[in-house]
């Protein structure tokens, strides 16, 4: 079974005519939106919003109306996945490097929910995925050192692209360092320490912005607050 489509159907259900939706990366967003172009009545009354390069090609694609995120201040729902979130819904998104952008629209919300598969649930962070800072270039070397102080052990590294020679550069020119923990610190305690480095645009753990995740897995469909199910 397609647990990542199962969670996305039941997060259709959440979605209102008229609303203003934003949408985060990944497979189960795009399932999210076939299935909101399937009910194409519904789909021609929302306005979208995303901070992804892929899902805004797709939802263009689609016919959607596509907002840009600078001039909204308001967002009815916001769907993202995540590579893993813990019993608190502190969640971690390492991979695609638009954390900033993503936290932007999760903080604009009136809503934050989380939608993925049963595995991403843990009962607290691991150490199988990297916290990722975006950092402005100036302060590259002072952020890692800092890192280095404030935590150990972790070993930060800076993002290098596959696709040409030279490190990955976001939309705003700065650099990404992935820094891994074993174990992962308390989500408390990292968003309190990276937020307060100067140089550091931010950082890739979502700590007390959602609200609900819908998980999908063989158990049927789970939802999941920050006080428990």
């Amino acid at each position: 079974m397609d647990y990542k489509m199962e969670a996305a159907k039941e997060a259709l259900k959440l979605i209102r005519p008229g609303s203003t939706i934003g949408f985060g990366a990944g497979s189960t967003m795009a399932n999210l939106i076939g299935l909101i172009k399937g009910d194409e009545a519904l789909a021609a009354s929302l306005i979208t919003l995303t901070s992804s390069f892929t899902t805004r090609r797709l939802l263009q694609q689609e016919g959607f109306a596509v907002q840009e995120m600078g001039w909204a201040d308001h967002v009815d729902l916001y769907f993202d996945g995540c590579d893993q979130f813990d019993r608190r819904l502190s969640a971690l998104k390492s991979g695609g490097g638009v954390h900033t952008t993503e936290k932007v629209l999760a903080s604009m919300a009136e809503e934050f929910i989380i939608v993925g598969d049963f595995a991403k649930r843990v009962e607290r962070l691991e150490p199988t995925y990297p916290l990722v800072l975006e950092v402005i270039p100036e302060a590259l070397a002072f952020v890692s050192d800092r890192v280095k102080r404030f935590f150990n052990p972790v070993r930060s590294e800076l993002r290098l692209s596959n696709k040409k020679d030279g490190a990955v550069i976001t939309e705003r020119g700065n650099f990404l360092i992935d820094c891994w923990f074993d174990p992962f610190p308390e989500p408390a305690v990292i968003n309190d320490r990276m937020a307060g480095i100067p140089g550091v645009l931010e950082h890739s753990l979502f700590y007390n912005l959602a609200q609900r995740a819908i998980v999908a897995g063989p158990d049927g469909i789970q939802y999941f607050t920050r006080s428990g199910y």
